[in-house]
């Protein structure tokens, strides 16, 4: 119970950070305030998830983020799933998952896009 109230002060604290941001802030890390936002709010696990994923179709973690804005929109994607459990378990299986097992991933469409990208 101790730690659920440490975590909640803390993303208070977050957000109450975010809201101090200036617009040129803002602008030198390339994102809205909203962006910012929602990304305090998404699980702390979201990046390394979707960059497990992504490995799933073959993209590195910096082909990934080659295209900032686009790797700030699957984030987002991914930071608000609904299908985390799922997630955990294909992603548990590791080296035996193929991109057919990744279907119910909201950003397995754009993954295998940028998949065929890099292999061109």
């Amino acid at each position: 119970m101790l730690e659920r109230i440490r975590a909640l002060v803390d993303r208070w604290r977050e957000l109450k950070e975010i809201d101090a941001l200036t617009d040129r802030d803002l602008d030198d890390l390339g994102m809205t305030r909203a962006q910012v936002t929602a990304f305090a709010r998404m699980p702390h696990d979201a990046p390394d998830r979707m960059a497990a994923m992504a490995a799933n179709f073959g993209i590195s973690a910096e082909d990934l983020r080659a295209n900032h804005a686009q790797y700030l929109e699957l984030l987002g994607t991914c930071g608000s799933c609904r299908d985390r459990a799922t997630c955990a378990l294909v992603l548990a299986k590791k080296a035996l998952v193929r991109p057919s097992d990744c279907a119910f991933c909201p950003n397995a469409h754009d993954f295998a896009a940028m998949a065929g990208q890099v292999a061109a």
